[in-house]
């Protein structure tokens, strides 16, 4: 416990935070605001990095009212990478001093800050070959991706079947992501994207690239002509009138950002037993699945990319940056600087 004794923790922090919901990145005050301490079974975290997801300034727009935010003002962010300086009653697994990638609660949030309280059930060690700012890209649009890919029938022992899967907006967080892990699973990957990004998600193992902004490419349809076995959907505003004819006969949509048209559409063909479906993807967060991904970035399997880098001081160019959704990758926040 040399470590422990060695980490000083101070009284306050630096935090960014929002005192109403509305107000886009004008909306965020830098505030003093006191340490958080651990309860049972959780971490204390000296933040090093953490990574801002659309869900996040979702939130801040009321779009999830009223199960989020759950109280105000409010610290948001939840995929944070940092470094152990405080256990809780019941923890065994971790020590301060450990290196860790975390995904804070999402009711709580606290990654725009400088020390942050994780669940030891959402905590996992970061090995040296990973660094914070890679970590802290995964738990949400990693996890999504991972999860999307395993609903289509992707598996990641070498057991799975060769399937056919189409990636829409594939240079966003997850798109990155899921284009990588289908590779992993042996999958044949269709992903759509602007002009200027079709030769990095060729180097990242696309089979075919389409640019959206083409009649091919807002068609969806595969250069080669093959049908779709799953579609991890990463954007708004196509129809499943677009989707249903390039799909295999039992192809499925994944929705991960769906709406109530998307939830209603899913109702039906649910009680109609069709055999085409669109089914809405809400990430269920665990430790193994985080466990998987970090082990891939360690073993350069998969790679986090980052768009942008902003100290906290800037974090309201960041949640800006989010907002118009032109990001390659990950939008990453580091806490020194």
């Amino acid at each position: 416990m040399a470590a422990a004794a060695a980490t000083k923790v101070p009284a306050t922090m630096r935090a960014v935070q929002y005192d109403a919901c509305g107000g886009g990145a004008e909306g965020l005050k830098h505030v003093e605001v006191p340490v958080p301490s651990v309860k049972k079974n959780e971490l204390l975290l000296k933040l090093e990095a953490a990574s801002i997801n659309p869900v996040d300034w979702k939130i801040q727009k009321g779009m999830l009212r009223p199960f989020l935010p759950r109280k105000l003002p409010f610290i948001p962010v939840t995929d944070v990478a940092g470094v152990v300086v405080d256990v809780g009653p019941g923890v065994n697994g971790f020590q301060a001093g450990d290196e860790v990638v975390a995904m804070l609660n999402s009711f709580y949030g606290g990654g725009l800050a400088e020390y942050a309280v994780a669940s030891e059930s959402l905590t996992v060690k970061r090995p040296p070959e990973v660094s914070a700012a890679e970590g802290a890209g995964l738990p949400i649009a990693a996890g999504t991706a991972l999860q999307a890919l395993r609903s289509i029938g992707a598996k990641f022992d070498g057991t799975g079947q060769p399937l056919n899967v189409l990636i829409t907006a594939a240079s966003g967080g997850v798109g990155l992501y899921a284009v990588q892990l289908a590779k992993l699973a042996g999958l044949h990957v269709t992903a759509t994207c602007g002009a200027r990004n079709v030769e990095l998600l060729k180097s990242l193992g696309a089979n075919e690239v389409l640019d959206y902004r083409t009649p091919e490419g807002a068609s969806l349809q595969s250069p080669s002509g093959k049908k779709y076995d799953g579609v991890v959907h990463c954007t708004v505003g196509i129809s499943w009138s677009t989707f249903e004819p390039v799909l295999a006969p039992t192809g499925r949509v994944i929705d991960i950002t769906p709406n109530f048209a998307a939830i209603l559409k899913s109702g039906l063909h649910k009680v109609t037993f069709a055999k085409k479906r669109l089914v809405p993807l809400l990430l269920s967060p665990n430790k193994a699945d985080l466990e998987f991904l970090v082990e891939l970035l360690k073993d350069r399997k998969m790679k986090t990319l980052i768009d942008s880098r902003f100290p906290l001081s800037e974090a309201s160019k960041a949640w800006q940056k989010s907002i118009e959704g032109h990001a390659t990758g990950k939008i990453i926040v580091e806490m020194e600087g």
